[in-house]
């Protein structure tokens, strides 16, 4: 089960998995909220606890570079966590919360964080360079938006929206780059380092399911025909690491992405623009939103953050000690699409 733990100075707490628990149906065939349950925010990271979080591991890590790379549009400075020992190295950027209700993903970037500090860790950042952007959106994380959030389901010191202060979706401004957090990921993260992977994690609705069972992710690699072969063999390459090490731990149960060709989406726009290998990871179930069947209360949390940790450190150790090359991508031919049961919301990348 899913216990909280005070991480850093500024008393982040942070859901993590004790170890392989019993209710594994918990990802994916676990509660649905549907009215019942408690959705809150209150037990997830304040902007200001993920700060004050990555401040103190900076303080403590040496091999950690702690960046502001812009400020958002209410003016929140976005943070960008570095590990670079050698710019020849092969490079992966995780690139969490573009979606302001979607932060799960982003508690489990901090608890990946935290491992980096470790000696376990050695052997991993000896061969690849991190970097991770941990709360892209960060007034959509905190509700400080220029629209009422009045609908939304949950409870706790704030409500949590998709969007940017202007109502904007940042994963949609990945041609255009308007809005200022999509501005600081392009110019200071994207164009300043010669990045190898990315992998953007998101969160989708609480239905999807593959083979009959509902999952607790799914996955996808660009799909635009603009994009380089190469580069989205690569990308493949990096989901079978991300599918093999997560659909095998009893718990997790990945589905195939439905996702567009648009290049406004990162997934595609940034393996066009970059040549970079993109993979798209949709966890179950958002922290927020105004439709029952997208938002997922407490109780599948703990596993949904150590799927994102599991998923983080398997792609970085393959890329470290190179089996990534290796990566059997044919499962791709037979990964099912996921689909959707009745009551679904269509509402993920």
């Amino acid at each position: 089960m899913a216990t909280f733990r005070t991480l850093a100075a500024g008393a982040l707490a942070l859901a993590v998995v004790a170890g392989p628990a019993p209710l594994a149906h918990s990802v994916g065939e676990g509660p649905n909220y549907d009215g019942n349950g408690q959705i809150t925010t209150s037990k997830l990271a304040s902007y200001d606890q993920m700060v004050s979080f990555l401040k103190d591991q900076d303080a403590r890590q040496s091999a950690m570079e702690l960046e502001v790379i812009g400020q958002t549009v209410k003016g929140r400075d976005i943070h960008l966590v570095k590990y670079i020992s050698d710019p020849a190295k092969p490079t992966i950027l995780y690139l969490t919360q573009q979606h302001g209700n979607e932060q799960l993903t982003t508690e489990g970037a901090l608890e990946f964080v935290k491992h980096l500090g470790t000696g376990k860790s050695e052997d991993i950042l000896d061969g690849v360079n991190i970097l991770i952007v941990p709360m892209l959106n960060a007034d959509g994380a905190m509700g400080d938006v220029n629209f009422p959030l009045d609908d939304y389901l949950a409870k706790g010191d704030r409500n949590m929206t998709r969007y940017n202060a202007e109502e904007v979706d940042l994963n949609r401004d990945h041609v255009d780059k308007i809005q200022p957090e999509t501005q600081a990921l392009h110019n200071n993260v994207m164009r300043q380092h010669k990045i190898d992977y990315m992998i953007d994690l998101h969160h989708q609705g609480t239905r999807s399911e593959r083979d009959g069972k509902l999952v607790s992710g799914s996955i996808l690699y660009p799909t635009t025909p603009n994009a380089d072969p190469a580069v989205v063999e690569k990308s493949k390459q990096l989901g079978a690491v991300v599918f093999n090490n997560v659909d095998s731990t009893g718990w997790g149960h990945l589905g195939k992405y439905v996702g567009g060709s648009a290049e406004t989406i990162s997934r595609n726009g940034i393996a066009v623009e970059y040549g970079i290998a993109t993979l798209l990871f949709e966890m179950r179930g958002m922290s927020d939103h105004y439709a029952d069947g997208v938002a997922l209360g407490l109780r599948s949390n703990g596993y949904l953050i150590q799927q994102t940790v599991t998923t983080l450190t398997a792609t970085a150790a393959a890329i470290a000690d190179g089996s990534i090359a290796d990566a059997d991508t044919s499962f791709w031919d037979s990964l099912a699409t996921q689909t959707s049961r009745p009551g679904e919301e269509a509402d993920g990348e």
